[in-house]
């Protein structure tokens, strides 16, 4: 399993009312995107959030959250969310919305 499918299902279930929702299978995992820009998705056992560069740090700064980096260069405005803190579903919740909210946020592609 490249990826946690128990997880993937809940961010759609968050996410399933909104109509511009598509789900890809990108970078080994799952990329779900809103208005054809990418909001989060689901690597292993991690939640990838689209956050923005003006919430980047404000977002590092949480419990179990680290940057995001495929390259050797870390990705500004994305971070990666452990499983420690998507545990629970309150706290899903927000970091699936705040992914959608950023995304929404673009002009549709």
């Amino acid at each position: 399993m490249a990826y946690d499918e128990r997880l993937a299902e809940r961010v759609l279930d968050i996410l399933g009312a909104e109509p511009s929702l598509v789900q890809k299978k990108m970078f080994g995992g799952v990329a779900v995107m809103l208005q054809g820009n990418l909001a989060c998705g689901v690597l292993r056992s991690d939640l990838m959030v689209r956050v923005g560069k003006d919430e980047y740090e404000a977002a590092l700064a949480r419990p179990h959250v680290r940057e995001m980096d495929f390259t050797g260069r870390p990705m500004r405005g994305w971070v990666v969310v452990g499983p420690e803190a998507t545990d629970d579903d309150a706290s899903l919740e927000d970091w699936v919305a705040t992914g959608a909210a950023y995304a929404l946020s673009l002009p549709p592609k």
